[in-house]
């Protein structure tokens, strides 16, 4: 327990390892708690993710070292509240589900197959930008290149991918 206080102290005056050790010592019960509350594992990873961040940048703010735990758990608390809003606020049309015909899955599988089929690099990189969302830069401070070898292997790769397609 005293070593939990010294550690909070350590978090608010900008440890980051501190803050590490901490996170670890609650990491799995926030998660379970997050899923039992979300029922979806995606959204439990990425309210606890938002909580971590939020409890990190905001550390300085905790007055009781001794209450690091119920602190962050309220954060969570109130993120998991705010992420089932928006499941009461999210409509689904069921009609659009219905219209997916057998030529989108099949397109879709063609897909599947010419991304499978470049390398483990291209592949990577093509999932970074595309499904991760991150830019050229990034990617090349990521992985430690330069961000245009990075843009034009990302290009050559979906260049091959769409010629496989056609």
């Amino acid at each position: 327990m005293e070593e939990c206080r010294e550690m909070v102290q350590k978090a608010k005056e900008g440890n980051k390892e501190a803050f590490g050790i901490l996170y670890e010592t609650v990491y799995e019960d926030m998660y379970r708690f997050a899923w039992y509350t979300l029922r979806n594992p995606e959204d439990a990873k990425d309210v606890v993710a938002e909580t971590v961040t939020d409890a990190f940048e905001t550390i300085g703010n905790l007055r009781d070292t001794s209450a690091f735990r119920g602190w962050i758990f309220k954060i969570l608390s109130n993120k998991c509240k705010r992420k089932l809003k928006e499941y009461t606020k999210k409509t689904y049309v069921y009609e659009a589900y219905q219209e997916k015909s057998q030529q989108d899955l099949d397109q879709n599988l063609q897909v599947r197959q010419v991304f499978f089929s470049l390398t483990d690099e291209e592949r990577y990189l093509v999932a970074l930008q595309v499904f991760g969302g991150y830019r050229s830069k990034e990617i090349g401070i990521l992985l430690h290149k330069n961000h245009n070898t990075v843009r034009s292997k990302i290009d050559r790769a979906l260049k091959k991918m769409e010629k496989l397609l056609q």
